[in-house]
């Protein structure tokens, strides 16, 4: 621990030694707060960001969508696909100066895939995953299942990265405390202050690859000495400091705010990301754990219309009448109810449903705040008594993990914006995965999507698994997991003066830098 102190005080040193004139500083306003450094122990957004600052991955997904090696210098496979042997790249070291091994990889491994719901497919098939020499790693396989890579280079949420052994084999009911990574920026920790600043520093014991960057993959070079996450809850402030040149970066712009950016000529708006707006139910406590009550609400949303209610311009949606993003090659409409409000009643009525009170939670300062409000009044129409509760994002996602009964500071439903990369295929898709107590909140628990969803693995050609991609999305429409409410995109507004901007699908700051 005291060495890892020491490399860490050296290395902010490093960066402190460099002349306050010459220093390189990313003011960056993220859309939410950082609560926790355990990329593992939740699937908010804010620590997944957080996690591509400090960590890296043995794999990752280019602009393209093709998985290519990061950490690993080569692999092989067996012709029977049963034993995959991993080679890393040589010099690779953490934050603390510690070289990456092998053990440090299993140990990374292992504690994902017992929380990750690709993760835990992989390790459901697994006999063996071993460190055969500090830098090799022999993956052994029960069976041939045909989702390896994907799985190691699984962009979003719950992402594989490559943290110390000793720092990996925290339990996972525990979140991790040390952030010691294997990234291209380290986090000052002692400058961390939730609700108000985040910082890290370029990590000078990272190795990028020499490829360009692009999209996770590539070179992750750190073009500044500095990135300061500055929490500003409120819209406006946060508009009014971009345009100031207080801050560079705006994540995720209101799309009704676009017009105001436009008579600034220091500032640039562009598209960075997609996502899948979805209103997710809490099938532990009632109301929602009764499937028709589920079906009525699939019913009642008008994707036209939640759409519309984030922004009145194509550009920025997409209406999208499936489980799936509508590039993913999964995508099917098979089955998809069209918007029907007397239906919904009628499942309303069949469904028992006693008029207790729905807790749906709202994020204010979300960009499906309007979509929340849409759904409220909505709900209200046929019947249900709706309890809007509306509160910020952290507040939310503390909240979204608790099962209480209502009365008792539970929830009913919530809006989300899961990424794209998240809701593209049966097994890695977020809010599909019904395995009861390892599902994302809410909890859906369904026996015949977790076969199919596993089946989905097993499969070798395309054709196949879009027929096995078309059963989810089926018996899906009949449990209802969640209701997708259309694809948008993000914003984000910048100062004109920063390079390197990536649109990875994940906000990242590898690769940015000023011009001259």
């Amino acid at each position: 621990m005291k060495r890892s102190l020491g490399m860490i005080v050296a290395a902010a040193l490093a960066v402190a030694a460099v002349p306050a004139s010459a220093q390189t500083t990313l003011k960056v306003r993220p859309f939410g707060d950082l609560k926790t450094i355990d990329p593992m122990t939740t699937s908010d957004y804010m620590v997944r960001n957080h996690g591509y600052m400090i960590y890296d991955t043995l794999f990752a997904q280019d602009d393209k969508g093709a998985i290519k090696p990061q950490m690993v210098q080569s692999f092989t496979t067996t012709p029977d696909g049963l034993t995959w042997t991993f080679v890393l790249r040589d010099n690779l070291k953490f934050h603390d100066g510690a070289a990456v091994t092998a053990a440090d990889v299993v140990a990374s491994l292992k504690r994902w895939g017992q929380l990750d719901g690709l993760g835990q497919q992989l390790t459901a098939h697994t006999a063996a995953l071993e460190a055969v020499d500090a830098r090799t790693v022999k993956l052994t396989l029960k069976d041939r299942w045909g989702l390896v890579l994907e799985a190691l280079g699984k962009p979003s949420s719950m992402v594989p990265f490559i943290m110390p052994e000793r720092i990996a084999k925290t339990p996972t009911n525990e979140a991790i405390k040390d952030p010691i990574g294997s990234g291209p920026f380290m986090m000052k920790r002692d400058e961390w202050s939730p609700g108000s600043k985040v910082v890290y520093v370029k990590a000078p014991t990272y190795l990028p690859r020499q490829e360009p960057p692009s999209g996770l993959a590539g070179g992750k070079v750190a073009n500044v000495d500095r990135v300061e996450w500055t929490i500003i809850p409120d819209q406006q402030t946060a508009l009014n400091a971009l345009q100031a040149g207080e801050i560079d970066i705006f994540e995720e712009v209101p799309p009704d705010m676009m017009p105001l950016l436009k008579g600034n000529a220091k500032v640039g708006v562009t598209r960075f990301a997609a996502l899948q707006a979805v209103l997710r139910f809490n099938q532990a406590i009632p109301p929602f754990n009764n499937a028709k009550l589920r079906q009525a609400i699939l019913h009642l949303v008008d994707q036209e219309q939640m759409v519309r209610a984030y922004v009145d311009d194509p550009a920025f949606y997409t209406n999208c009448p499936s489980f799936y993003m509508c590039d993913s090659p999964y995508f099917t409409d098979a089955g998809w109810p069209k918007p029907d409000v007397a239906r919904a009643k009628q499942l309303v009525k069949e469904s028992g449903y006693d008029g207790s009170p729905i807790a749906l939670l709202d994020a204010t300062e979300s960009i499906l705040h309007s979509q929340t409000l849409l759904v409220a009044q909505a709900m209200r129409d046929i019947g249900l008594k709706v309890d809007h509760q509306a509160m910020d994002w952290p507040t939310l996602s503390t909240r979204r993990a608790s099962k209480n009964p209502v009365a008792q500071g539970g929830w009913s439903a919530f809006m989300s914006g899961p990424a794209a990369p998240d809701m593209y295929e049966p097994v890695g898709h977020l809010a599909l995965r019904s395995n009861c107590e390892k599902a994302w909140f809410g909890w859906p628990c369904d026996e015949a999507i977790e076969k199919l969803r596993a089946d989905f693995t097993m499969i070798p050609d395309l054709e196949g698994r879009k027929a096995n991609a078309r059963a989810v999305q089926l018996r899906a429409i009949e449990t209802v997991p969640y209701v997708p409410a259309g694809q948008l995109y993000l914003v984000r507004g910048y100062r004109k003066d920063l390079t390197g901007l990536l649109s990875a699908g994940v906000p990242v700051y590898w690769s940015v830098g000023r011009g001259k």
